[in-house]
Formats: structure tokens, sequence, C-alpha cells
């Protein structure tokens, strides 16, 4: 099986210009990758210039493409409102928000300062409400409509998560907001929609989170189904998939990529995948031997 195959035809995003937040590394420039590839316009948004201009280059290169890099911090509106500006400037138009920006940690939550706290809230959750904001004011005071905004979310934004706290209490919030504003916005001619990404292994986001020799200690393919941590191009066909025409009747919708991760956590007798199958015949007969009494 050939994970990273290519889903949708060439040129299936060829009239798109697409904001990427946060699409300078990781998962967002695997993102923004394939979307240039099926021939969207694209800018990339992060805090690190230098980053992002590499990117662009890189990207340009291999694709062809177009992709803009535009230095924006998504915490302060203005700057959210001056990076609109810039992308209008130089396509035009702007189709597709991604909202991918993140940061996170690993901590006990009582070790956290409120700052620290506040870092993660500000540009998972008030970061994606100012982008959000400023590109639906814009579409809808223009009237341009078949736009929509993606959010990247998580699984534990529904279940919460132990030691990630801060995400997951903004990652919730975003999640309540795509929900709500595929109803109230639909009228519009916006759809928004979430994915919920499981295990996809980014160097930068796994070094932050395990460091060391962590990541070898706490293998997280283990805790999924398939045995198996997901291929960044699965991710990106995915979001190819909801940001294109051919997704125009989805809406509202959260859909999880996580080789069955939350669902094996969720489960109350689950741990019991543990247990050899020598034992289970231990199990089974003893119960069949009480039954028989």
């Amino acid at each position: 099986m050939n994970l990273s195959a290519k889903m949708l035809r060439d040129n299936a995003l060829a009239d798109k210009v697409i904001v990427v937040t946060g699409g300078g590394s990781g998962l967002g420039k695997a993102m923004t990758k394939y979307f240039m590839e099926l021939g969207a316009k694209v800018a990339i948004t992060s805090r690190d210039l230098d980053k992002l201009q590499t990117t662009a280059q890189e990207l340009e290169t291999e694709t062809n493409g177009k992709c803009l890099a535009l230095q924006c911090d998504v915490r302060h509106y203005d700057q959210v409102e001056s990076m609109l500006e810039n992308v209008l400037a130089a396509y035009g138009k702007v189709d597709v928000l991604l909202n991918n920006a993140a940061g996170n940690f690993i901590s006990p939550t009582e070790r956290l300062s409120a700052n620290a706290w506040d870092t993660i809230i500000d540009i998972v959750l008030k970061g994606s409400k100012n982008c959000t904001l400023a590109f639906g004011k814009h579409w809808i005071d223009k009237k341009q409509t078949n736009t929509n905004i993606l959010n990247i979310v998580t699984t534990y934004a529904w279940t919460g998560s132990a030691y990630v706290v801060p995400s997951a209490t903004a990652k919730a919030g975003v999640l309540a907001m795509t929900r709500s504003l595929a109803v109230e916005w639909a009228k519009y001619g916006i759809r928004t929609n979430a994915i919920a990404p499981g295990p996809f292994p980014t160097k930068g986001a796994w070094d932050r989170l395990l460091p060391g020799d962590l990541k070898d200690k706490f293998d997280l393919a283990k805790k999924v189904p398939l045995k198996r941590v997901g291929d960044h191009q699965e991710l990106a066909n995915l979001a190819a998939y909801l940001v294109s025409d051919f997704s125009a009747y989805v809406n509202g919708e959260v859909i999880t990529i996580d080789g069955g991760e939350w669902l094996q956590g969720a489960g109350q007798f689950n741990l019991l995948e543990a247990i050899p199958t020598e034992l289970w015949d231990m199990l089974e007969a003893m119960i069949k031997s009480k039954g028989n009494k």
C-alpha cells in the first residue's frame, strides 16, 4: 500500500487561493505543497519570516507553483488584517483559510505559569478566532461565496487530555467555533470544517513534546490500532479534499484521521489488548467451568 499516493486529479485546486497559517514547516508545509501541486496559489504565514521564505522558495521550485511568504503573529488582529490585505494585493482574492498555527507542550498543569497557559490559548484559540473573523468579515462584505475555513483540531478537543490542558482547552474552543459558524455563516456561502489528526510525526513538534529519548519510550504507534503513525500525504489528501469543490456539501464536520487511536483509548476495556492468547484461553476455560456449575 502506497501511503504517499496523491488522491485528487491534477488542477483540482487551480482556481483557489489558500492561506495556511503555520505553513512554514511540518504538516502545514506538507498540506501547502499538495495544494500547490494541485494548482492552488498559496500564502503561508508564521512569525518566522526567514523560515517562511526558505519554505516558499523550496516549494515553488518543487511544484512550479506560487507561494507567498507573509510574516504574521496570529495573536494580533491588526497583523492578521495586514496579512489579509497583502494576500489580496498579491493574488486579488482569497478562497480558503486553513487555521493550522498551533503551540503545545507537555507539562503537569500545576507547573504552568499563567503566561505559559495564555501563550497556547492565544496562538490556538485567539489566533484562529482572529483569522476566522477577519477573513469572514471580508468575504461577507464582498459577497464572495464558495469560500471555506478549515481548522486543524485534535481528538482530545472533545475528550480532554491530562498534561496538555491549555491545548485541549483551546482546541475545544476551535471545535465549538467550527460547528457554530458552519450553521451561522452557511447563508453567506462559507463552509467551515475541521480535521482532527492523530500521530503524524513532525520533527519540530515531536522534539518539543517528547525531547531526548522520550520518543522511543513513548512509541505513539503502539496506541494506534493500525500499529503505525500517519503519513503526511494522507493528511494532505484529506485537507485538499475538504478545501476543494468536491466537498461542497460537507459543512460543520470534524473528520478524525488517527488510525482509530482515540477510540482505542476511549473504550473502557481496550487495555485488555495486552492480554496474551494463552491467558485468554485460561480465562475462557474458567468462565465456562463456572457456567457449568
